[in-house]
C-alpha cells in the first residue's frame, strides 16, 4: 500500500470525519435574516459566514460525531415576517440561533428566543437595546457586534479630534434609527454638546435636500447620519447637489453598497466605524478573506458581516463543545457561553471569556477602528489603525 503523503492527511482525516457522521443525529441550529429584499446586502454576507464556520467544524467531526444542521429562516427585514420565522425556529427543534441583521426586526422577536430559553447569538443588528431587554444574569440573548452605544461615542471622539463641534444628525424613523440618534445625543452630551441640527425620516424617502438645507443654515460641520439602506447615499448626492462640502460619518451602515455604490463620488472620504476591514492584515484574516472568496465566488459585499457572522457560529459551536455530556440544549448552552473555556482566535477579535453571565456583549470599543470610503471601498482611516490590525484585539 502506498504511504500517504503528509499534505493529504488533513483531506483523509475530513473525510473520514464527514463518514463518521453519517447517520448521526444532527445538532440543529437556527439562523435568521434578511436574505431578500432591501437587507439582503448584508444579511446574505452573515449567513455565509455562519456556513463557511459550520462546514469548517462539520469537517473535524462536529460535536461528538453529530453534525451541526443549519435551519434557515428568512425574515425579509420585516418585524412581522421576523417574528413569525423566529417561532417556526422554536418549534422546529433547534437549540440555539444565530442571526438579525435589523435592530427593529430583532425588538419584535427577543422575547420567542428568550421565553423558549434559546440562546440568541446576534452577529449583526447594533442597537443598543437588543442585549438590554432582558436583565443579564437571566438573558439568552448574546450579541458579536459593537452596539451603537460603543460605536457613537467611538466616532463622535473622532470628529471632536478633528475639530468639528457642530453636528447635524439624521436619523432614519426605525428602531435601529432611533436608539442609534439617541446614542449620538448621549455622546454629545458627554462632551456638553447638542446637535446644531437634528432631523428624523421615512424609510424609502428621495430627497432630503430641504433638511439638508437647514442643517446647512444651522452652521453644520459635520454630517452624522444613522440610516441602514439607501437612504444614507440620498443624504451624501443631497449634499452634494447643494455644493456644500461638508464630511459624512456615522456607523457601520456607511459601509454597505447602498451607501458606497448609490452615493458614488459623494460617498468618498465618509468615515464609519468598523471591526473588520477586509484588507489582509494578519493571518487569520488573509485565510478568511481567501477561503471565503473561494466559496462565495469574490469578497462579501459587507465584509463586517460576514467575519462577524463566522465568528458568532464559531463561539456557538466552543459552546457546544464545552457540553461534554452530550445533553444539549438551551439552558445548556447559555451556561456554557458564558462560561468558555477555550480561547477562540478569531477573525474580528480574540475571543478570551468572550461572555459571563453579567455581560452579554462580545465587543468593546478597543476593536474598533475607523473606517474611510474611499475608491469604492472601506480601508483604514488612519495609518496606525492599520498597523495596530495586525494584532486581533482582545476583550478590555
Amino acid at each position: 500500500m502506498m504511504a500517504m503523503r503528509p499534505r493529504h492527511w488533513a483531506g483523509a482525516l475530513a473525510l473520514w470525519a464527514l463518514a463518521g457522521m453519517a447517520g448521526a443525529q444532527p445538532v440543529k441550529v437556527g439562523v435568521i435574516g434578511p436574505f431578500s429584499g432591501p437587507s439582503s446586502d448584508f444579511g446574505t454576507p452573515m449567513l455565509q459566514g455562519i456556513q463557511l464556520a459550520v462546514e469548517q467544524f462539520n469537517a473535524v467531526g462536529g460535536y461528538l460525531g453529530r453534525p451541526v444542521e443549519l435551519v434557515v429562516k428568512d425574515d425579509q427585514g420585516s418585524p412581522d415576517t421576523g417574528r413569525q420565522r423566529s417561532q417556526e425556529l422554536a418549534k422546529e427543534g433547534v437549540v440555539a440561533a444565530l442571526g438579525f441583521c435589523n435592530t427593529g426586526v430583532a425588538m419584535k422577536s427577543l422575547d420567542v428566543f428568550q421565553q423558549a430559553k434559546l440562546p440568541l447569538i446576534v452577529p449583526c443588528a447594533t442597537g443598543t437595546p437588543v442585549t438590554r431587554t432582558y436583565p443579564a444574569a437571566q438573558s439568552f440573548i448574546f450579541r458579536t457586534s459593537a452596539p451603537d452605544n460603543i460605536q457613537a461615542p467611538f466616532v463622535v471622539e473622532d470628529i471632536l479630534r478633528r475639530g468639528w463641534t457642530r453636528v447635524a444628525l439624521f436619523a432614519d424613523d426605525t428602531g435601529y434609527g432611533q436608539a442609534g440618534r439617541k446614542d449620538v445625543e448621549a455622546a454629545l452630551a458627554a462632551h456638553q454638546l447638542t446637535p446644531v441640527y437634528a432631523t428624523n425620516f421615512p424609510l424609502g424617502v428621495k430627497s432630503l435636500a430641504p433638511q439638508l438645507q437647514a442643517a446647512r443654515d444651522a452652521g453644520a460641520q459635520v454630517i452624522f447620519s444613522y440610516t441602514v439602506g439607501p437612504e444614507n447615499a440620498v443624504i451624501a448626492q443631497g449634499r452634494k447637489e447643494l455644493g456644500w462640502k461638508v464630511p459624512q460619518v456615522g456607523g457601520w451602515t456607511l459601509s454597505f453598497p447602498f451607501f458606497i455604490q448609490g452615493g458614488k463620488d459623494a460617498a468618498e472620504g465618509a468615515l464609519t466605524a468598523q471591526t473588520f476591514i477586509a484588507e489582509p492584515s494578519n493571518e487569520r484574516r488573509a485565510s478568511f478573506l481567501s477561503t471565503y472568496a473561494r466559496a462565495f465566488k469574490g469578497r462579501p459585499a459587507v465584509p463586517m458581516a460576514a467575519a462577524q457572522g463566522y465568528d458568532a457560529a464559531y463561539l456557538l459551536m466552543y459552546a457546544l463543545l464545552g457540553i461534554r455530556d452530550g445533553q444539549v440544549n438551551g439552558p445548556a448552552l447559555k451556561h456554557s457561553l458564558e462560561n468558555l473555556q477555550r480561547v477562540y482566535y478569531g477573525v474580528v477579535a480574540t475571543y478570551e471569556r468572550p461572555f459571563s453571565a453579567e455581560e452579554k456583549e462580545a465587543i468593546t470599543p478597543n476593536m474598533l477602528v475607523m473606517g474611510k470610503v474611499q475608491a469604492g471601498a472601506v480601508t483604514f482611516a488612519y495609518p496606525e489603525d492599520a498597523k495596530r490590525n495586525l494584532l486581533v484585539q482582545r476583550k478590555r
